[in-house]
């Protein structure tokens, strides 16, 4: 149920509405503030909105009732004017009928009634005559009228006659300057001054003309300058896609030169764009408005690949620039014109020219830059070979010198900051594919093909770079253990990525192991496809480079490798070597080095660098036929490079054999940190030093991994002895020399002889290590020796055999040649010292006595010694 309070509101709504439509405009004021004053506003508009839809609605049904209506009324309207013109004209003649008939009623009546008849019939005659005569005559000066009239208008029609062309000339100007004909309008000028308007000069309306004409000739200038600034400025913007389409034909072109060197029975083929160029003969079309106001850049949609590729000219409408200079020729302005175009082409040009900042970071950019180049030239080319004058050679020269400048320039600087090798590979063949549209329409390139370069090293070096990152993931993630195999399959897949032959090897049964780990495979894979990446800088170029470059260095390096002549082969090949030579000597150089020199390397791991590098550098000559056979340059030909990467394993290996001596004498002196002796011990203890056990202990489970060195009798054992031998005897030296220092430091002031025969026991447990042979190979005594000096040193004061050593001192056959009279003395003071603190009365006793005479006196023997060595 509704509210009646909405119920009275739509009521009184209802009746302000009826109130409207009844009442005067002028009237509805109060009605309205009714309305303004209540509370129900929005719902009113809606009801007001309601009743205008009405109405509406009732409007458009009555006006489609009476439609019909209202066409027959007007049809028959246009029929009675038609009858009425009819009618006027009838009446007309009836009146000069009636008029006659009367006259000759006249005439006969006059032979029948008497003369006074005749009179009053005369009277009555001439009054009716003069009655009807005054219509005759109000007749015949309209007749008058008319025949003044009508001569009139054919003497109006003859002038008009003559005046016609004229306007019709003047009519077909304005429509061609409306659609920018405006050479043809040009033509039609020129016709209305000279042939038309002088036969009909005494005009006022064509003096008009005339003094138009300079505004005309004005108009006209300014429209097609106009029409040429679009066309530069379109021009300017499209130039990428001219420059594109244009290396997409020289493409297409060095194709099929390919193509046809690779079957020279095949003929045929496209025409050179030069001659395309000559052979065509371009019109000055009247263009449509619409295809002139896109100044002249047609739409081109994007072709399918197996369509051909359209000519860059056919990309663009040049009859702007055609249209704009036959005009200025016309009007006398050519120089001008051919000013103008040719500044604002150099500004052009200079934009151009200047390419984006981030151009390094995509090949994009790099291919846009060029296009916009090409787009530029293209045009310039075609201008120069269909116009007279407009540009000549040595402007084009000046243009193409400052383009080329920039161009290297913005390369030179640009391809510094590429670290990516593919883009640089990418961008060299843009290079040469930009190179070679722009030779095609006769520029000289040859500053460019040097410019290659430089983009050669900066390649390498790019390559390097890469290489080396390669290198160190692969010695990073490498566990640095021999390889194991578990079947056939896994071996040959092994043997096929490195060259490795061991007939003891291949007797074994499965599993077994390679000497070498991981990295050595991986490595020497990586190398070969270094040399691959290096090659493709000089391949999957086309044959015409050849002819076109004559003696250039580079693109003899460009040709692919199986047609090449001996002399550009061994460039090629010199070329690879050099950059592989850089890639061992300095990038896996510096990995290997890196990763020997690492803090927490083992020495199982640096044993086995040794045995990777041994493999890697036997090696070098299967790379060396590598690179030959890709080559076909003979290691033997003059001239030739040599790998040095038996060096570079050299060196590493040399490396890791050094790293393992420092690492072994780290490890002595972080277990000689361990020394805790009581030098005041008053007897010695029952065996070794704990920290000598673990020394020893440690150092035979370090030489037997050198048991696992490769197992090649002739060549790994010999390897692996020497490597063992000197490392254990480098081991040994530095135990030996460490026991020494630690003796003598100036911290041990005092020591007695329970001390040093305790330390002689572990000097014991040193010589039986060394004579247990822990490495094989030492002839007798030999890793002994490594301990000599101090157990003639012990040997000399256990056994207190003074006499002996101060006898014999400086002979070859002394039993004590190794003992130093200054080392001697040195320990002498510290167990002297001992004796006088810890034997208080042993000044009392007659044999303490006597020994500390004897120690007095051996002591000033040797100072005696030294101060006479020193002499």
């Amino acid at each position: 149920m509704a509210e009646p309070g909405s119920l009275e509101a739509a009521a009184e709504h209802e009746r302000i509405l009826r109130e409207i439509e009844s009442t005067d405009t002028a009237c509805i004021g109060p009605t309205l503030r009714s309305v303004y004053d209540g509370e129900e506003h929005g719902r009113f508009m809606e009801k007001l909105e309601a009743r205008i839809r009405n109405h509406d609605r009732e409007i458009e049904k009555m006006c489609n009732f009476h439609y019909q209506g209202f066409v027959d009324s007007i049809t028959e309207l246009l029929k009675v004017r038609g009858e009425a013109q009819k009618l006027k004209a009838d009446a007309f003649q009836g009146r000069i009928e009636v008029l006659n008939g009367t006259m000759l009623y006249g005439e006969l009546s006059l032979l029948h009634v008497p003369s006074l008849q005749c009179k009053n019939q005369v009277t009555d005659t001439n009054r009716k005559l003069q009655n009807e005569g005054k219509e005759l005559i109000i007749a015949m000066e309209e007749l008058k009228q008319c025949r003044l009239q009508q001569r009139n208008i054919s003497t109006t029609v003859d002038k008009l006659m003559l005046c016609l062309p004229v306007l019709e000339m003047y009519s077909k100007l304005r429509e061609q300057m409306k659609s920018k004909r405006h050479y043809p309008a040009l033509k039609t000028l020129e016709h209305l001054e000279h042939t038309y308007l002088p036969q009909v000069s005494h005009y006022r309306f064509c003096r008009v003309m005339v003094d138009n004409i300079p505004k005309l000739r004005e108009e006209i200038k300014e429209v097609s300058m106009s029409d040429l600034k679009d066309f530069l400025e379109s021009i300017r913007k499209h130039s990428d896609k001219i420059g594109e389409t244009a290396m997409k034909q020289a493409q297409q072109q060095r194709n099929l030169d390919n193509i046809v060197s690779q079957h020279p029975r095949i003929g045929g083929g496209k025409k050179s764009k030069k001659e395309v160029c000559a052979g065509s003969d371009l019109e000055v079309k009247n263009t449509s408005p619409m295809s002139e106001q896109d100044s002249g850049i047609l739409d081109v949609e994007d072709e399918e690949e197996d369509e051909e590729v359209p000519g860059a000219q056919d990309l663009v409408d040049f009859s702007p620039v055609h249209r704009c200079l036959h005009i200025y020729s016309v009007l006398g302005a050519r120089e001008t014109f051919e000013n103008y175009y040719r500044k604002q082409r150099r500004k052009q040009a200079r934009l151009v020219l200047q390419p984006p900042s981030n151009m390094h970071e995509t090949l994009d950019g790099y291919r846009k830059y060029f296009n916009q180049i090409v787009g530029f030239f293209v045009v310039e080319d075609h201008i120069l070979h269909t116009t007279q004058g407009l540009v000549n050679r040595a402007y084009i020269d000046e243009l193409w010198e400052l383009a080329l400048s920039k161009t290297i320039a913005a390369l030179r600087t640009h391809s510094s900051y590429c670290s990516d090798p593919n883009l640089v590979l990418d961008l060299k063949n843009l290079i040469v594919l930009f190179a070679d549209t722009l030779q095609g329409y006769g520029f000289p390139v040859n500053q460019l093909f040097d410019m290659l370069l430089e983009i050669r090293d900066q390649y390498s070096e790019t390559l390097l770079k890469k290489w080396s990152g390669v290198f160190r993931n692969i010695l990073d993630s490498d566990n640095y253990s021999p390889i194991p195999v578990a079947n056939e399959e896994i071996y040959k897949k092994i043997v096929g990525q490195f060259p490795f032959q061991d007939a003891e090897l291949e007797k074994q049964p499965f599993p077994k192991k390679f000497p070498f780990s991981e990295f050595v495979p991986k490595v020497y894979s990586q190398i070969k496809e270094f040399i691959y990446a290096c090659l493709k800088f000089s391949e999957d170029l086309h044959l015409r480079s050849q002819q076109r470059a004559g003696g250039s260095f580079l693109l003899r390096l460009l040709l692919p490798l199986q047609d090449l002549p001996s002399s550009r082969s061994t460039e090629v090949d010199d070329m690879i070597r050099k950059s592989t030579n850089l890639l061992l000597t300095r990038t896996l150089s510096n990995c290997l080095q890196t990763v020997i020199k690492r803090r927490n390397i083992g020495l199982t791991e640096l044993v086995q660098i040794i045995i990777n590098t041994t493999h890697l550098e036997k090696s070098c000559r299967f790379l060396e036929e590598f690179i030959t056979n890709i080559t076909n340059v003979l290691p033997e030909t003059v001239h030739t490079t040599k790998l040095y990467g038996t060096t570079t394993f050299k060196d590493a290996r040399h490396a890791a054999e050094e790293e393992i001596y420092t690492n072994l004498n780290q490890k002595i002196d972080q277990f000689l940190q361990l020394v805790d002796y009581d030098w005041m011990a008053a007897e010695p203890g029952s065996r070794a030093s704990d920290y000598l056990i673990d020394l020893i202990a440690f150092l035979r489970s370090t030489f037997a991994v050198f048991t696992h060195l490769p197992g090649d009798v002739d060549a790994h054992s010999t390897m692996s002895g020497k490597v063992a031998q000197t490392a254990c005897m480098s081991a040994c030296k530095h135990l030996s020399t460490s026991l020494m220092q630690l003796l003598l430091e100036v911290e041990v002031r005092q020591l007695t002889l329970g001390a040093l025969q305790q330390f002689n026991l572990d000097v014991e447990e040193c010589e039986q290590f060394a004579r247990s042979g822990p490495v094989p190979g030492f002839q007798g005594d030999t890793l002994q020796l490594a301990f000599i000096d101090l157990r003639q040193l012990l040997d000399l004061f256990l056994h207190w055999d003074w006499s002996t050593y101060l006898a014999d001192y400086g002979q070859p056959t002394c039993k004590y040649l190794r003992v130093n009279p200054t080392t001697a003395l040195t320990l002498l003071e510290k167990m002297k010292d001992t004796s006088r603190k810890n034997n208080v009365f042993a000044q009392f006793r007659k044999n303490e006595r006597d020994k500390q005479k004897l120690i007095d006196t051996v002591a000033k023997q040797l100072r005696s010694l030294i101060n006479s060595h020193h002499l």
